[in-house]
């Protein structure tokens, strides 16, 4: 089961607001006085009301608590306004409550709303949780008993809850890839709010996305086959099956993975294009650009027709490119990867097949030093096709 103090990370980072505090002798009912619920502190007014109580007069809320152990409470936040009292308090956990008897005096209640009449709760009770939850956000125990800002928190660790959210969420073992290469995109743009990339920077975008998503992936992995590679296999051919199983998988995921972010940054610069079009005698460049129709419509000049195949890696492979599109015959042919460095006889043959690469820019410097000023960058073909489309 997974440990409290994660929930209670996650939780917090998903948050429309969230409060912690140390539970006090006065909250569990230690002192013997009367039990009036969870003291919550003035500065933390923001997650009950959405203003401040007024003095000389009581005021009141409503809302669903779901706890970390399953459990729901239809609880009641309060401030006590009137003759002495000015405070602000939790109350009604209903009949059997067990978190706030004497034993979790000093435990940490985490506090997140989720939205205007939700809520989730969280109680931990062990050094090592509660360690746990203040690192994730650089807390020392005096920083509680008030609201906590998450902007402090290392994108690492946003990354790592935004990662494991999503694998809770699965209801398949392994998602398809253009679902997961989706997942790291949206997880890469939460965390690191570089969307604008996409424009300004898509070389950037293109490698921030695609290593987003191998750990994504190495994550998913190993939740899924952790324990048994911890435990052993029963049979050496229960681990070749399982061994070629994570090899095919990974296979699979790195071809497709470009492709997928690649379409997701033509999207985003509103270029028009089809991807996987089929041209002559059932061949397909990954993607023609404007598109599939265009190409095959006789009418349509040529020259505004671009074809790009997208290969994670080209050493053997960009052979395959040269006669993925028969219009374009004669004319130059694209090609993205991700790989870094080629030997400069292989770009020479590339350039005698009027093949030209399209290398993220920070990769350019891996390849040979006469060879890189032949080199496209992301950003340059995409504004190369963007001019080709604005052409008359």
């Amino acid at each position: 089961m997974e440990n409290t103090a994660i929930q209670a990370i996650q939780s917090v980072l998903s948050a429309q607001k969230s409060f912690c505090k140390f539970l006090s002798a006065n909250d569990t009912g230690l002192t013997g006085g009367h039990q009036a619920g969870i003291y919550i502190s003035k500065p933390a007014i923001p997650i009950l009301f959405d203003e401040p109580g007024i003095k000389g007069a009581n005021k009141e809320k409503w809302a669903n608590i779901s706890w970390f152990d399953g459990s729901e409470t239809r609880s009641r936040f309060i401030y006590y306004g009137q003759g002495t009292r000015n405070e602000y308090r939790i109350t009604n956990f209903g009949r059997g409550f067990q978190f706030l008897r004497p034993e979790y005096t000093g435990a940490l209640f985490v506090f997140t709303q989720q939205d205007e009449e939700s809520y989730t709760g969280f109680i931990l009770n062990s050094d090592d949780e509660i360690n746990q939850f203040l690192d994730a956000f650089g807390l020392s125990p005096a920083d509680t008993n008030k609201m906590i800002d998450i902007s402090f928190v290392a994108p690492e660790k946003r990354e790592e809850s935004e990662m494991t959210k999503f694998i809770n969420g699965l209801s398949v073992d392994f998602p398809t890839s253009e679902e997961m290469s989706k997942a790291a995109r949206d997880i890469q743009n939460i965390v690191y709010d570089h969307e604008d990339f996409i424009i300004s920077n898509p070389d950037k975008k293109l490698i921030d996305w695609t290593e987003t998503e191998y750990r994504l992936f190495r994550a998913l992995e190993y939740a899924r086959y952790g324990d048994m590679i911890t435990h052993g296999f029963s049979s050496v051919e229960e681990f070749i099956s399982t061994a070629n199983a994570v090899l095919n998988r990974r296979k699979s995921r790195a071809g497709k993975s470009l492709e997928h972010h690649l379409a997701a940054l033509f999207s985003g610069n509103d270029i028009r294009f089809t991807a996987q079009a089929v041209t002559e005698g059932n061949k397909k460049p990954d993607f023609i650009f404007p598109s599939q129709a265009d190409y095959h419509n006789a009418d349509f000049p040529t020259d505004k027709i671009i074809s790009l195949a997208a290969k994670t890696t080209c050493k053997d492979r960009w052979r395959q490119v040269i006669n993925e599109a028969d219009r374009l015959r004669g004319k130059n042919k694209y090609l993205c990867t991700l790989q870094q460095g080629i030997s400069t006889a292989q770009m020479d043959e590339m350039q005698a097949e009027k093949v030209i690469l399209v290398v993220p820019s920070p990769y350019i410097n891996s390849y040979p030093k006469e060879k890189r000023d032949e080199i496209w960058t992301l950003s340059k073909f995409i504004s190369f096709v963007k001019e080709k489309e604005n052409m008359p």
